[in-house]
């Protein structure tokens, strides 16, 4: 979970971003590096591992100048080690950048500068960005660092957050935000500024912020900030003033915990898919899992144990690995396992999936299998948990602080933990051929920028919040692989609103809830374009007929939906398998502006508790 800081003034940078860095800790990274300029030249340290390796070595070896930037990395693409550290410098040395998302079209670029003469020096997808910064720095751009950046960024695809250096501009420094992969602060001092992805990395040095939205340009020197879109449309932008309180600090720019948690997605998926997915051959690099060949090829089903959403989350994750590994699977109640006395042996892998790896129902279920000999695995959040130390082998969701008790960002990772995890075992299996291991590849390296831009349907989602407030009862449908989505819905709105809410397959509603439906129950249609579409379509003339406020979850160009529902949210198209990660957001947004509508502690809703350790 990359961290970024950047510091220009009189002081000397190094100290600053070092310590600033290490404030942001907590998000997790692999390795750290910082780059000054001083004397017409660019300093680069660069370590793998924690953060006081880099201490080491820059006590070691000194570097001092008044502007510079540091990062802390979680390995995409290359797998851990110094080359690949952030931050990254052009070939020849003009330029220095540091970087939070997923290049989706790197390996296109790369090729494509390559042919041109550059020279990598990593493996990294970033690297094509300060390359792309000096191409147009010496084509188009004559030495001004904002447009060369500006151009470099136009060729990019993804969500980015980046900050660029020039060693023949020392008293500037230019960030770009593009959709959601982290955000930028500027910190704004007397005679310095500063730039972060997030508050508490420079909280110590000024309360006063300004936050980039997506698709914006900064212009930094140490007296002034310039921000324009990226089609050079100056910007108008408030400076907000932080309070020097870590839990209000925290929630930086968002009113409740939640809301910043929900925004964060586009950056948490980008963190659990880091160093686990060679995008060129298509396999899915999960060594924490302890799996060979031989045992994928002798599992002959998969039970997934969990609680909640993570029980929502395993039901999606049923859909990968059969499709991809052709695996049976089946899907669970912690709650409930233990007491049928199941059916597990040898060839059996139970797989927990819990946020807080300490949720005691689950536990009870990992207890269970343990004892009938299947293999154990865990996809946990809360790294040295009581599940993840019991299991044979374990994926961490590398979600961050999950501080809402209502889940969001740990139930997307998880979901593309098994994403992975399906992927890995098509992989050993022999399941999947190369081209279908590198299309599911591709196709998950572009989800955070989906992600990202099914977040910008925020002021959408509140004005119908503002309609749908009132009403007690709520009715979500879903068919196939979203089903579990619209039970996730419905939960999400029960939990932090207290509104009775159900979740059903579509195709169950005139078995039962079509009963329900009148001019007082909205009802929630998740219908995307795939193979069960027209489905969909017949289930809101359905709700319509017997007087049902239709409000449909849908893809962006679809234009017979609108005919047919009250109301629509788009999101952007992407593939069916990974589409439950960006229909529920519009979902969680909704639940969100209800609940806050309401009057209810959206953080901390009554009767729930985060980790449940009691049955």
């Amino acid at each position: 979970m990359c961290g970024i800081v950047g510091y220009i003034g009189k002081q000397d940078a190094t100290p600053i971003i070092i310590d600033g860095l290490g404030r942001l800790e907590y998000r997790g990274y692999d390795s750290a590096g910082v780059a000054v300029i001083h004397d017409g030249h660019i300093h680069l340290r660069r370590d793998v591992g924690k953060l006081s390796n880099l201490r080491d070595k820059v006590q070691a070896d000194p570097l001092s100048g008044s502007i510079g930037i540091g990062h802390t990395r979680w390995a995409t693409h290359g797998a851990p080690a110094e080359r690949n550290a952030h931050p990254h410098i052009s070939m020849d040395g003009e330029f220095v950048v540091v970087h939070n998302g997923i290049v989706e079209n790197y390996l296109d670029l790369k090729h494509e500068l390559m042919a041109e003469g550059v020279k990598f020096q990593s493996d990294t997808d970033t690297e094509v960005i300060v390359q792309l910064i000096e191409r147009f720095a010496y084509n188009g751009a004559h030495g001004n660092l904002t447009e060369a950046t500006r151009k470099a960024v136009s060729y990019l695809r993804g969500a980015h957050a980046i900050v660029v250096m020039s060693r023949a501009k020392p008293d500037e420094m230019v960030a770009v935000r593009i959709g959601n992969a982290g955000g930028v602060a500027l910190g704004l001092g007397e005679g310095e500024n500063f730039i972060a992805s997030d508050i508490p990395a420079i909280l110590e040095h000024t309360r006063r912020m300004i936050f980039l939205e997506t698709r914006q340009i900064a212009t930094i020197t140490a007296d002034s900030y310039h921000i324009q879109t990226l089609d050079s449309q100056p910007v108008q932008v408030d400076i907000q003033d932080i309070p020097y309180d870590p839990v209000t600090a925290a929630k930086g720019e968002f009113k409740h915990f939640m809301q910043k948690e929900i925004f964060e997605q586009a950056r948490s998926l980008t963190d659990t898919i880091r160093g686990r997915i060679d995008f060129e051959c298509g396999e899915a690099l999960l060594p924490d899992l302890n799996l060979t060949v031989k045992q994928a090829q002798a599992l002959n089903r998969i039970v997934t144990v969990a609680c909640g959403t993570s029980y929502y989350s395993g039901l999606v994750g049923k859909f990968f690995i059969e499709q991809m590994a052709r695996l049976n699977v089946e899907v669970d109640y912690g709650s409930e396992y233990r007491y049928r006395d199941p059916i597990i042996d040898a060839n059996t892998a139970v797989l927990a999936i819990t946020q807080s790896g300490e949720t005691v129902d689950t536990l009870a279920a990992m207890e269970e299998a343990r004892a009938k000999h299947a293999t154990l695995w865990s996809i946990v959040n809360n790294i040295g948990s009581q599940a993840m130390r019991v299991s044979d082998g374990t994926i961490t969701m590398n979600a961050g602080p999950e501080i809402g008790v209502a889940s969001t960002k740990a139930f997307t990772a998880s979901i593309v933990d098994q994403y992975l995890l399906a992927l890995h075992l098509g992989s050993l299996r022999g399941t999947l051929t190369t081209e279908q291991r590198q299309q599911y590849a591709f196709d998950l390296g572009r989800l955070p920028d989906l992600v990202g831009r099914a977040l910008e349907t925020e002021a959408q989602v509140q004005a119908l919040a503002a309609l749908l407030h009132h009403y007690r009862d709520f009715l979500y449908l879903g068919r196939g692989i979203n089903y579990p989505i619209a039970l996730e819905g419905a939960l999400k709105l029960k939990e932090i609103s207290y509104i009775h809410a159900e979740g059903y397959p579509a195709g169950e509603m005139k078995h039962g809830p079509i009963a329900l439906i009148d001019d007082q129950m909205p009802v929630l249609c998740i219908a995307l374009k795939d193979a069960l579409y027209e489905k969909m379509i017949s289930q809101i003339e359905q709700a319509k007929a017997r007087g049902g406020i239709v409000i449909a979850i849908a893809t962006e160009g679809d234009t017979l939906i609108a005919s047919k529902a009250d109301h629509v949210l788009y999101v952007p198209e992407t593939p069916t398998l990974l589409s439950p990660v960006v229909a529920v957001i519009p979902l969680q947004l909704l639940a969100y502006h209800i609940a806050v509508l309401r009057g209810a502690d959206v953080d901390q809703p009554r009767n729930l508790a985060k980790s449940v350790t009691v049955e």
